[in-house]
């Protein structure tokens, strides 16, 4: 049975041996300049660096070009483009056709990785992005698992989704922090306000829920409650063939990201290789990153069974 990659976003260049050493097939890194909501920042020593150490343990690296790019980022392009083909990553992820169309003319051989967060919802749009170049498809997290199954029947790229992590309930390129919800009137607080970096949050007395604010120079990130997590609820995933599981890292500190990836390695090796073993093994994997989880962050399925209304 094929056995899907486990991508995970590391937040420093001293994660990547020691996410390799726990399993992980891949990282995505990147910069705040070209990358959307990443979990650390890797200048291009960083980068150069991180390539390194992951081909030196057989892992790959994506960087992430996925920003909303106005006119006045369009000359710096090329020239990130250029460094990161010289810099032998194995692929670009991107949302804006300006990545492709650079890549075309400076690195025809790098594989693109079209990703735009919440568009990829039909397997017509993944495969348009195929034919002009893109070898893989990062769906949108708002799908459900007989969606994500159809999809991957239909796509003619490969398909990746995420596993772990938090998903982005809001963006705006403005620093918008809490007046999106004073501007609506909702009874909400923000705390934390000079430390948006990672303890920034909004409070919903009513639903008993956190907000975490998520502020890099691309706006206002506004992120779930909840973290999605689907070790012990693999199988569908796997037996439809889905190319790459994605861990994310944004707000988690090294050590716990090092963790769940150790755990999904675990979780993905028994289910492609022993399914019994892994239905034994499932629940008490889940009950371990229960038990590392941040205090006032639950655990659920994301959108995969529709349960889920953030």
């Amino acid at each position: 049975m094929f056995k899907p990659e486990l991508l995970v976003t590391p937040t420093n260049v001293n994660d990547i041996e020691k996410l390799a050493d726990a399993g992980a097939s891949a990282v995505m890194i990147g910069e705040q300049r070209f990358g959307l909501r990443l979990a650390g920042e890797f200048n291009r020593d960083a980068v150069k660096e991180a390539v390194t150490i992951a081909h030196q343990k057989g892992i790959k690296v994506y960087v992430a070009m996925n920003g909303l790019f106005h006119n006045e980022i369009l000359d710096e392009i090329d020239d990130y483009i250029t460094f990161l083909r010289d810099a032998n990553v194995d692929a670009i992820v991107f949302g804006d056709p300006a990545v492709l169309m650079s890549v075309r003319q400076i690195a025809p051989n790098m594989q693109l990785h079209w990703n735009t967060e919440t568009t990829a919802t039909n397997w017509f749009t993944c495969n348009y992005w195929g034919k002009r170049g893109a070898k893989r498809a990062v769906l949108a997290r708002e799908l459900s698992f007989e969606a994500v199954t159809e999809m991957k029947e239909n796509a003619e790229v490969e398909i990746e989704v995420q596993v772990h992590g938090m998903t982005c309930m809001f963006q705006s390129k403005r620093s918008l922090v809490g007046n999106y919800f004073e501007y609506q009137g909702k009874n909400m607080e923000v705390i934390q306000q000079k430390k948006f970096e990672e303890n920034m949050f909004l409070v919903d007395n009513e639903r008993n829920n956190k907000y975490p604010i998520f502020e890099d120079i691309n706006g206002t990130h506004i992120m779930s409650p909840n973290d999605i997590c689907i070790i012990n609820e693999l199988e569908e995933l796997i037996d439809a063939g889905i190319d790459s599981l994605k861990i994310d890292g944004v707000l988690k500190s090294s050590e716990y990201i090092v963790e769940v990836t150790k755990l999904y390695r675990q979780a993905i090796d028994l289910c492609v290789e022993d399914r019994d073993a892994y239905e034994d093994i499932k629940e008490e994997l889940y009950e371990k990153i229960e038990a590392i989880q941040p205090v006032n962050r639950r655990l659920d399925t994301g959108f995969f069974f529709k349960e889920t209304v953030y």
